[in-house]
Order: C-alpha cells, then sequence, then structure tokens
C-alpha cells in the first residue's frame, strides 16, 4: 500500500514537473503547436494595438481640446488658419484647415460670395471627406481587434479538440488510462482553449471601448462641422 502510494506521488510529480506552459508547448502536436504560435503573435499585436490607441485616443482629444479653446477665443481665422497650417495633426485642426482652404480659394478668386449656396455646399463637401478621412485613420487596425476577438475563442476550441483527440489515440496506443498518458493531452487542450481566451478578452473589451471613443470624437467632428459652417455662412451673409 505504502509502494503504491508512493508510485502515485512520484507519478503525479512527474506530471506536473512537465505540465508547465513551455513544456505543454513542446509536448504538443505541430497542429497545436501552430494554434498556439498563432494566438500568441495575435494577443502581442492586439495588445500593440491596444496601447497605439489608447495613447493616440487621449492625443487627440487632448489636442481637440486645445485647438477648440484657441477658435472660440474670438481670435481672427485666418491667423488661427495660418498657425494650425495646411495638414495639422489634430482631426479637429484638421477639419478646420480643410474647410479653411476651401474657403479662401473661393474668395481669393473673386467669386461672387452672394452667390453663397455653391460655397457652402462645397465646404460642407470637403468638411465631410475630411471627417471620413480622420475616422478611417482612427479606425485603423480596429477590424483586427473585432476579428481577434471573435475568433480567438475558435481557434482555442480548434487546438481544444485537436489536443483531446491526441490523448485518446495515446490512450487507445497505450491501453493504459494513468493520469500520466491522459494528463499531458488534456492540459495541451486546455491551453489552447487559454490561450484563445488571453487573446480574445482583451481584443473584445478594447474593440467595444475604442468604438466608444471613436463614436464620441465623430460626434465632436460633426457638432463642429454644423458650428463651423454657420459662422461661415453668417460671414456669407454679412459680404
Amino acid at each position: 500500500m505504502e509502494n503504491e502510494a508512493a508510485t502515485m506521488v512520484q507519478e503525479l510529480g512527474g506530471v506536473a514537473h512537465n505540465l508547465s506552459m513551455f513544456d505543454l508547448f513542446l509536448q504538443a502536436d505541430i497542429v497545436v503547436k501552430i494554434v498556439m504560435i498563432v494566438l500568441i503573435l495575435a494577443s502581442f499585436w492586439c495588445w500593440a494595438i491596444i496601447i497605439d490607441k489608447v495613447l493616440r485616443f487621449r492625443k487627440v482629444t487632448q489636442q481637440s481640446d486645445d485647438f477648440e479653446q484657441d477658435f472660440w477665443s474670438g481670435g481672427n481665422l485666418e491667423d488661427l488658419y495660418r498657425r494650425v497650417g495646411s495638414n495639422p495633426d489634430s482631426p479637429l485642426a484638421m477639419l478646420f484647415s480643410t474647410a479653411m482652404r476651401e474657403w479662401l480659394r473661393s474668395t481669393e478668386k473673386g467669386i461672387d460670395v452672394h452667390v453663397h449656396t455653391g460655397l457652402q455646399a462645397r465646404i460642407h463637401q470637403v468638411m465631410r471627406v475630411a471627417i471620413d478621412r480622420e475616422v478611417e485613420r482612427l479606425e485603423k487596425y480596429m477590424g483586427f481587434l473585432a476579428t481577434v476577438g471573435s475568433t480567438a475563442t475558435f481557434i482555442g476550441l480548434f487546438g481544444t479538440v485537436w489536443g483531446i483527440m491526441n490523448s485518446f489515440q495515446a490512450i487507445a496506443a497505450t491501453k493504459d488510462t494513468s493520469l500520466a498518458v491522459v494528463a499531458p493531452g488534456i492540459a495541451e487542450a486546455l491551453f489552447a482553449t487559454a490561450l484563445g481566451l488571453v487573446a480574445a478578452i482583451p481584443a473584445v473589451v478594447a474593440y467595444n471601448k475604442f468604438t466608444n471613443d471613436l463614436q464620441k470624437i465623430i460626434t465632436r467632428l460633426e457638432g463642429f462641422a454644423g458650428e463651423f459652417s454657420a459662422i461661415l455662412s453668417r460671414q456669407l451673409e454679412q459680404n
């Protein structure tokens, strides 16, 4: 009895020794290894995107706050246009710069400002294009987060199924159902699932947060576009 217990302890000790994450990877079937590598790379890439988006959205919010403070300070719009330049980094400043460029191009050519319907339409159109362009830049790589969030779990599940199949094959080959035979395959399978969840959960959470943040930025851009259009319209009427 004591000998059997000692044997079991040694067996369990050997199994525990071989169930570290690195050992699980080395012992895994080639298909499960590929699944693990894909999920690990996807997880790293997701975190790189998440960090980049957090910094980018924070910077956009700060730049928008600074620009709106300048814009509503009551200064001359042409002076502000010269300060922000023709290609500013801030989406809000870019929207302003695009509209001002179209405004100055039209008025400097001596277009009859009393016929302002066409000019208003053009300014509205260029601001719409500018908003779409800025949103496209901010949305970059968010599709990857959505893809990883929706597929990583299934990819991990595929590795799980494959690992369990290997476990059953090992049992059939050895005709031994002991823990030493069953545990490695089951552990490989669960490890693949865990990697899938590690990749999917941050991707889903980050995608939902960034989608919400992006919608706030879009609302802010569209609000500014409407207000700036009204200012230019009043300017045309005064002329």
